[in-house]
């Protein structure tokens, strides 16, 4: 009951596009993400851990307690770390829709800023350089909000339905990203968890909720030294 109460569920918009998108053609269906207010009791001495994303840090599918936001949130209880983590994952976000909303979201204070964009991108085929761009702007933002606010940025792997170039390329950008701007770098978000049948929806794309708990150990395993 304390994780349910301190973990707020930060920002919800209409979808412009999932992850999921081959679902949606499939089956007819349309993204849900639930929304609740963020003007609850936030213990004011709790530091805050913000999760910028798509429908993987949403949770697309699941239940938000099931998502690795939640999960980080109950590994900080469980540890005694004064954190609250925040989920501003909205399903369909590309890095252009991420960057017109960011301004709102940075409004509150911020400690650690997870930036979990791109996928989408990389789906629809976005020119590189148009996210690479959107990524640099996006943690641009936070530093010039507050100079103090460590980043993390999490890398993302595609397919190879954009051809082996831009595969290659999309997966080298967050490494160099975060070389570039001196931030950490979770290497690869769905690691142990993409192409296993087992830890995915039917989609094949989002974590089902065991596979959520491999994100969250993949997040953890960076976050923690961030904490320090």
């Amino acid at each position: 009951m304390q994780t349910i109460l301190k973990f707020r569920y930060f920002l919800a918009l209409l979808c412009i596009i999932s992850c999921g998108d081959s679902q949606e053609k499939k089956g007819g269906e349309k993204n849900e993400t639930s929304v609740e207010s963020v003007t609850s009791n936030i213990k004011t001495e709790d530091k805050t851990i913000l999760f910028f994303g798509n429908s993987l840090t949403a949770g697309y599918g699941l239940d938000t307690e099931e998502a690795f936001p939640a999960l980080i949130q109950n590994r900080l209880d469980s540890l005694g770390l004064n954190y609250t983590a925040i989920n501003s994952g909205v399903s369909g976000e590309t890095t252009s829709g991420g960057l017109n909303r960011l301004g709102w979201v940075l409004n509150q204070k911020v400690d650690v800023f997870v930036l979990e964009l791109g996928a989408n991108d990389g789906l629809r085929g976005i020119p590189l350089q148009e996210t690479k761009n959107n990524l640099q702007q996006m943690i641009d933002l936070v530093r010039n909000k507050n100079p103090e606010t460590k980043i993390i940025l999490t890398g993302m792997q595609i397919p190879p339905n954009m051809g082996a170039d831009y595969t290659t390329e999309f997966k080298y950008m967050y490494p160099k990203l975060a070389e570039k701007n001196n931030i950490a770098l979770i290497p690869f978000l769905l690691e142990g968890v993409a192409g296993n049948p087992e830890l995915n929806l039917e989609d094949g794309i989002h974590p089902t909720a065991e596979g959520q708990k491999i994100v969250r150990d993949n997040v953890w395993s960076v976050l923690k030294n961030v904490l320090k």
